[in-house]
């Protein structure tokens, strides 16, 4: 029986020029197909331009079980030009453990703190290495290493990769016109942190077959290939694969995993798939799925959180960068949270209730947000109350094809890539599509989105036991029906309910269940 083989995917993120494509060669043993800047543009520029990926096996350490067997780290070269921001988020979501590359002599830059975030939302573990110090003095690099491993666990600190492994390195010494006999430093021990930190991540072959593709090529005589890492689900030779974007159906006529010929792969896997042949142009990345699995949706309701790091409020209206699966779009934004007497009820993970009222938001409820005059109003009053869930309607520019539950990620990308702020506003799992291109008749009715308006008005008499008229809430030419069942408070705090007109002036009735007339006294009246 052959050894088992154990396949971690390790993103490798960081600004540009940190050395990530440098450091992920002086770790590979083997490159696959889109390793190592294939492209002449990624060659001719020197940086990355695309998702790089190679891999390095080593025997599997004692944590990951008894036996033979070997561990296979898939490590994901990311771009780190912040122009390329929306191919690291789409390679994010296929990453276990995470390298963030930091230049030693420079420490966090721009792009280096949004893998960061990219990081927090996408993956559980991290390594930290900094890398190119052989650019530091000999005489003082071990100081200068120990100065910035702490600045670096002091800005771990209050992220989920606190106390996370730091490694320093120089993966290409003397710089990439250095010759190749110049030997890596610190590499061997980085295998050994990264080993230590290997897991068994979470696969599960059953459901929907989904593969984000990243390359595409066709060979002579055989067909096209399409590489990518399994998202969910598995594939065997001879089933019947889609390719969504394009609307076809191909038969699986041969796989391989890093030129190692294969019968089946599963979740997390990385693959070469062969099927007929199809014009590869068509396809450079994208997503293939069991056949009628993936759907195109023109909206969707996400439920969301903000990025802390992201400066500025998110407005109602406004326009993001929405990454949803491989697809960067357009999309509208409109917030939205539980009702005010619901901000602590426990919501449910990852679905969402038609049933209930929902409370529309100008913009997302934070901390940060809340105005100075709120601040000394809740001194007395106690913290500012947040709701434990907030949502939000996304509609796209474009349709977009996608999982149901996938990850979502909101962007400002055309802010000044050199204004030192992040450019990631919010992430969120996508809840519910709308795959009807007119939802706004056919689907959003559905969505139970009020405003809460505030009005006073004045009590003008006791109309009978259960009962009283009110005037001064809507002029006279106002269809006060469609406020009838519209709650109101007493001054006193009785809670009543409009019940209709009275008259032509504007006036209006309000009853008020379990309320005696006897106790009147001058009242007001609020909606």
């Amino acid at each position: 029986m052959a050894a088992r083989v154990l396949n971690v995917n390790v993103g490798v993120l960081g600004h540009i020029d940190s050395g990530k494509t440098a450091l992920a060669r002086a770790l590979s043993t083997t490159g696959s197909t889109a390793a190592f800047d294939r492209a002449p543009q990624s060659r001719a520029r020197g940086i990355t331009l695309d998702l790089g990926f190679s891999c390095l096996r080593t025997a599997l350490p004692p944590q990951l079980g008894p036996g033979p067997g070997e561990l296979q780290f898939t490590l994901v070269d990311c771009p780190g030009h912040a122009s390329l921001i929306r191919t690291i988020i789409g390679g994010a979501q296929i990453i276990d453990l995470m390298m963030l590359v930091i230049d030693v002599t420079k420490g966090m830059q721009t792009q280096s703190a949004e893998c960061l975030v990219i990081g927090q939302i996408a993956c559980q573990k991290m390594v930290v290495v900094l890398n190119k110090i052989d650019l530091l003095p000999e005489g003082k690099r071990q100081s200068a290493i120990e100065k910035m491993t702490k600045k670096m666990q002091k800005t771990l600190e209050n992220t989920k990769f606190s106390g996370c492994p730091v490694v320093a390195v120089a993966a290409k010494p003397g710089g990439p016109e250095a010759p190749e006999s110049e030997n890596p430093l610190g590499v061997s021990e980085l295998i050994e942190v990264l080993k230590s930190q290997a897991y068994l991540p979470s696969r599960d072959p059953s459901g929907h077959f989904l593969m984000a593709v990243d390359h595409c090529f066709s060979i002579k005589g055989q067909g096209t290939v399409m590489t990518g890492t399994i998202l969910s689900g598995s594939v065997s030779l001879g089933d019947s694969v889609e390719i969504p974007a394009l609307k076809v159906t191909k038969k699986v006529k041969s796989m391989q995993m890093f030129h190692t010929p294969v019968t089946y792969a599963m979740q997390g896997d990385r693959v070469g798939v062969c099927v007929t042949q199809f014009d590869p142009k068509l396809l450079e990345r994208g997503l293939i799925c069991t056949p009628d699995s993936l759907h195109t949706i023109h909206a969707a309701i996400i439920s969301l959180k903000k990025i802390q790091y992201f400066r500025g409020a998110l407005q109602t209206k406004a326009k993001f960068h929405i990454t949803v699966g491989h697809e960067t779009v357009m999309g509208r934004v409109m917030f939205f949270s539980p009702a005010p007497a619901d901000f602590n009820e426990e919501i449910q993970e990852n679905v969402f209730d038609f049933e209930k009222d929902y409370l529309y938001q100008e913009e997302y409820l934070s901390k940060d947000l809340v105005s100075s005059e709120e601040n000394k109003e809740n001194d007395q009053a106690g913290e500012v109350q947040l709701p434990k869930q907030q949502w939000a309607l996304l509609e796209f520019e474009k349709p977009v094809t996608c999982p149901k539950l996938c990850l979502v990620i909101g962007s400002k990308l055309d802010t000044d890539i050199h204004a030192n702020t992040c450019r990631l506003a919010f992430h969120g799992v996508l809840l519910q599509g709308m795959e009807d291109r007119n939802y706004t008749e056919t689907f959003l009715p559905k969505l139970k989105v009020y405003k809460q308006k505030h009005k006073e008005g004045q009590v003008e008499r006791v109309m009978d036991d259960y009962s009283v008229i009110g005037r001064s809430l809507f002029k006279k030419e106002t269809n006060i029906q469609i406020f009838v069942g519209l709650k109101v408070k007493l001054s006193t705090g009785e809670d009543g309910i409009i019940d209709g007109g009275f008259g032509q002036s504007g006036k209006f009735k309000i009853r008020i269940p379990g309320w005696c007339s006897d106790s009147y006294q001058e009242h007001h009246a609020e909606i």
